[in-house]
């Protein structure tokens, strides 16, 4: 649980004070899978780490076709609290960095 707060205080940190380049935006994708794996491990804790990977792979990979839809970006809109959980556009590249 720690650790999971942890690397959500430093994504915050990255979005919020780190420059606008492709360097900070590849941290926050990778701390963004980080924290999707942690928050596995602590749902279901005895879970081999294939299992746990498999499974915050999968829904990095959801999450970031689910841009496509453009929904994302309309609800972060609205409420910009939704880009951080669900990003904005699509971007191949962060599919790389989230596997």
């Amino acid at each position: 649980m720690v650790l999971l707060a942890l690397t959500v205080l430093l994504g915050l940190a990255v979005y919020a004070f780190g420059p606008d380049v492709a360097a900070s935006d590849i941290a926050g994708d990778a701390l963004y899978a980080v924290a999707v794996y942690l928050a596995v491990v602590i749902v279901v804790p005895r879970a081999g780490v294939l299992p746990i990977a498999l499974v915050a792979s999968t829904w990095c990979v959801a999450v970031e076709l689910f841009q496509l839809t453009g929904l994302p970006l309309v609800w972060g809109a609205q409420f910009s609290p939704v880009m951080l959980a669900l990003g904005t556009v699509f971007d191949a590249r962060d599919l790389i960095v989230y596997l």
